[in-house]
């Protein structure tokens, strides 16, 4: 008992997600679904089949990114109040991370997906930018 008293917080702090406001935005998915895009379009142009398999690679590898950069906005900065306010957001992550998975750009060397992928963040981005303001 002394000791749980000895290691009780002395100060109690609360915030709608997990880090101080500032450390999310919808700029990293953005990044990375631009490099998967742009790599998509490199390995359609080439036809050396060593540069066509190291792209595949990173573009992966980069549509992996995009999906986690969304989970995290997803998870960690949306609350309950946003999706009250923006009932469309739950979709549009559900659809942007699908897009971005095997599915999708994670699967495919379509830059028309790759473009699909990066409309979806804009709105998810114009939605974020929204709550920032309030």
């Amino acid at each position: 008992m002394f000791l749980s008293r000895l290691l009780r917080p002395r100060t109690v702090a609360s915030a709608h997600c997990d880090l101080p406001c500032g450390v999310y935005d919808p700029a990293q998915a953005r990044i990375e679904a631009e490099s998967v895009k742009a790599i998509s379009e490199k390995y359609q142009a080439s036809d050396d089949p060593e540069f066509r398999t190291r792209a595949l690679i990173i573009k992966e590898q980069r549509a992996e990114l995009v999906k986690h950069h969304l989970w995290v906005l997803w998870t960690d900065y949306f609350k309950a109040p946003h999706f009250e306010k923006y009932p469309q957001l739950h979709g549009l992550f559900n659809e942007a991370t699908k897009l971005a998975g095997a599915g999708g750009a994670k699967g495919a060397a379509d830059p028309a997906v790759a473009e699909q992928l990066l409309m979806k963040i804009e709105e998810i981005s114009k939605i974020f930018w929204e709550t920032k303001q309030s």
